[in-house]
């Protein structure tokens, strides 16, 4: 029916929606060039006579072309077009719009209140049929109209949906009352204010056009009684917009009483038990526990260090001074006289807030060692790979070397002074170079002796996971009970799952794969170029963690070490400016890796390759019945000394080298690498072999042909140069 109504009007606007070539057909003279590329045109059709025309303007400039049209009615009953063809002159007016032409222009398209479907499709069907159409500037300036005002409170806010959003500032205790636009499209949550952030950021539009603004992290709430920190795109000039980054944090109930959740994660949530219900959790910020063991002798300094206070910056001061009064009254720090003396170094969390923290790098140099240590954070991210799990849960212990006390004979050499009054730590220190490895063993230590469940544990993160919601539930619950019965506090917003998704030690977490968080990835795309040595080794150190993520790392980012040599001067040039672009394009479409799985069926394929300016290697696990691999880690690296002398044979040995020494650490030694190099030089080198002309040593030669020909086997030697395509 609906089909039945439209033909005549589809039939009616084909000549309109047919574009006349902007060319003069052969013959005509020069005189009749192309139509400039930086005006709008608007074609008006010479038939059929009825068609709507476009309201009059003012033209600018005219020009005449002869052209072959068709009228549908010259079309046989099989559809096919008549042979004969009727020229007919197209008239073609050209003019630039102002700004008001192009918000009334939005305005017809816009649909209009409880306008019909149909009817607007109609309408905008015949704008349309009209030509018009935009030069770049003038769609640049068509897209923020959508944020004027009259737009917005009249056709377009109809259809969108508003929650209101309290906010509670850092600094603040009352919070602030929004109404902001639910927009999953959006990839932060921003919300205009007078606040400034510590972190620069740019926000850029579909139009082209970028705000600076700053990141701040507040206290969000959608009802005004729960809270949770989130960060905010804050600034005068920002919109006022719940992301996705918000949203998909759960399912939310609006004023209207209907759920949303936005997000796979999120949906599935709904109806799980959550770890942070569980009683005893805190919901003071600066909980502090105290661990029911004796009082811990640690290593004592070998001399005396005194150093002098700096001066504080000053925002600090009145923070930091509450925070040692309200550390004195938990029984955190106290008072003393001591010949030792390190200067306190406040640093500024994102949330805005201070943290109190000890410059002891003259301490940590006269310190003896100790022997323990904490887990490799990349041992540890590879064994969570393993595990492939489908839930998850992580417990974050509040203030967690805080909770550790210390024997009173070392005490002295913690010592600090504020404002003409020396303290010293009760507990142990935040910045003294043994205090995780003290914390991680007796966190361990308390969790052994409650016997708790399969877990990972860094310092004081803990995850655990499990194939059900239930299963992690359970295991969380007991690690939570085994803690808090030990004396730790646990604070109830660093508990989170069971779900699908979760962050540990700084990555995002699904199905066993490891993944670069939404909010890592918006915050390195939002930087702007570096203008000076000090903010591009800021730019390096951001990228830096995430380089297994990403193909050819090191030969991507080497123009931008170049300009952070001492020796050269800060040159920011189009090299730079292009792998700049480069690397932050890598990022935002990196791809995840793991999970890593084991069996008779897995084969692990390392491809390795030697370029001009460094090394290679990727690491793919294919199971069988997959016809494509799944990345478990991208590495690359520069040529180190007198590597970049060896031969090309040399040099892809060595990739091969590197490559089998890294994915040993991910899928253990046990397990049989496939080498797929990109040359086939390996085939002699399983024979024992030794080129006579080479530049490294025997030595070096001889350990190369030890590790490959004891941990890999050629995967196939009619097709040594496999190449994977790396997507998204």
């Amino acid at each position: 029916m609906l089909r039945e109504y439209l033909s005549p009007v589809v039939a009616s606007l084909a000549p309109a929606a047919g574009k006349p070539c902007p060319c003069p057909d052969k013959g005509e003279s020069d005189g009749a060039a192309a139509e400039p590329t930086d005006v709008t045109t608007i074609q008006v059709p010479a038939e059929p006579q009825g068609q709507p025309q476009p309201a009059a303007v003012a033209p600018v400039e005219t020009k005449k072309y002869k052209v072959k049209s068709e009228h549908p009615g010259n079309k046989d009953k099989k559809g096919g077009p008549s042979q004969s063809g009727e020229e007919s002159e197209v008239e073609i007016i050209t003019e630039s719009l102002t700004y008001e032409s192009l918000r009334n222009l939005q305005k017809d398209l816009a649909r209009r209140g409880r306008e019909a479907y149909t009817a607007w499709l109609l309408r905008v069907w015949d704008l349309i049929g009209t030509g018009v159409q935009l030069d770049s500037s003038e769609a640049r300036n068509l897209g923020p109209l959508t944020q004027d005002s009259g737009v917005n409170q009249g056709e377009a806010r109809e259809n969108r949906v508003y929650w209101t959003v309290w906010i509670r500032w850092p600094g603040t205790s009352e919070p602030q009352k929004y109404e902001a636009l639910v927009d999953t499209g959006s990839q932060c949550t921003l919300i205009p204010s007078e606040y400034v952030g510590t972190e620069p950021i740019s926000i850029a539009g579909v139009t082209g056009r970028s705000q600076e603004l700053t990141l701040l992290e507040a206290e969000v709430s959608l009802t005004g009684k729960e809270w949770q920190k989130h960060p905010i795109v804050t600034g005068s000039g920002a919109l006022c917009i719940l992301g996705i980054d918000f949203l998909q944090n759960g399912y939310y109930k609006d004023s209207k009483g209907f759920r949303w959740a936005f997000g796979i994660a999120a949906v599935e949530a709904e109806g799980i038990k959550k770890l942070n219900s569980l009683p005893g959790l805190s919901e003071n910020p600066s909980a502090v526990g105290l661990l029911k063991v004796e009082e811990q002798r640690v290593p004592v300094a070998t001399s005396t260090v005194h150093r002098r206070q700096y001066r504080a910056n000053r925002d600090a001061v009145i923070p930091i001074h509450k925070m040692i009064r309200e550390l004195e009254s938990q029984g955190v720090v106290s008072k003393t006289h001591s010949p030792f003396n390190s200067p306190i170094w406040p640093v500024r969390k994102p949330d805005g807030e201070w943290r109190l923290t000890v410059d002891y790098r003259a301490l940590n140099e006269v310190t003896p060692p100790l022997s323990a240590a904490v887990p490799d954070m990349l041992e540890l991210q590879y064994e969570l790979e393993s595990k492939a799990a489908k839930w998850y849960a992580t417990i974050d212990i509040a203030n967690a070397f805080f909770s550790i006390p210390l024997a009173a004979e070392c005490r002295p050499q913690f010592a600090f002074t504020w404002r003409g009054v020396q303290y010293t730590w009760n507990r142990l220190p935040q910045g003294w170079k043994h205090s995780p490895t003290i914390c991680h063993g007796l966190i361990q230590a308390a969790l052994e002796k409650g016997e708790a469940l399969e877990h990972l544990q860094y310092i004081d993160d803990i995850i655990v996971w499990g194939n059900t919601a239930m299963e992690v539930f359970e295991k969380g619950e007991k690690i939570i009970h085994i803690l808090l019965k030990a004396g730790f506090a646990i604070k109830q917003s660093k508990v989170k799952g069971p779900a699908r998704e979760i962050q540990f030690l700084g990555l995002k977490w699904q199905d066993g794969r490891r993944q670069i968080p939404t909010e890592v990835i918006n915050k390195i795309t939002a930087m702007s170029p570096p203008t000076s040595k000090k903010e591009t080794q800021a730019f390096l150190g951001a990228i830096g963690f995430w380089r297994m993520h990403i193909p050819e790392y090191s030969q991507i980012v080497s123009p931008l070490y170049l300009v952070t040599r001492k020796k050269n001067d800060f040159h920011w040039g189009p090299e730079q400016q292009q792998a700049f672009a480069q690397i932050k394009q890598e990022i935002a479409h990196a791809v995840a890796l793991g999970p890593v799985r084991t069996g008779p069926d897995v084969k692990n394929v390392l491809y390795s390759a030697a370029e001009n300016n460094g090394l290679s290697w990727s690491l793919w696990q294919k199971v069988s019945g997959e016809t494509r691999g799944r990345p478990l880690g991208l590495w690359s690296q520069s040529y180190r000394g007198s590597e970049a002398n060896y031969t090309p044979t040399e040099k892809e040995i060595l990739a091969a080298y590197e490559g089998v020494q890294a994915a040993s650490e991910v899928t253990g030694t046990e397990a049989q690498l496939l080498l797929a190099p990109r040359l086939p030089v390996l085939g002699w080198m399983f024979k024992g072999k030794v080129p006579s002309t080479h530049h490294a040593t025997d030595a070096t030669w001889s350990k190369w042909i030890a590790l490959i020909t004891q941990r890999a086997c050629i995967g196939n030697p009619n097709r040594p140069g496999i190449l994977e395509i790396i997507t998204n």
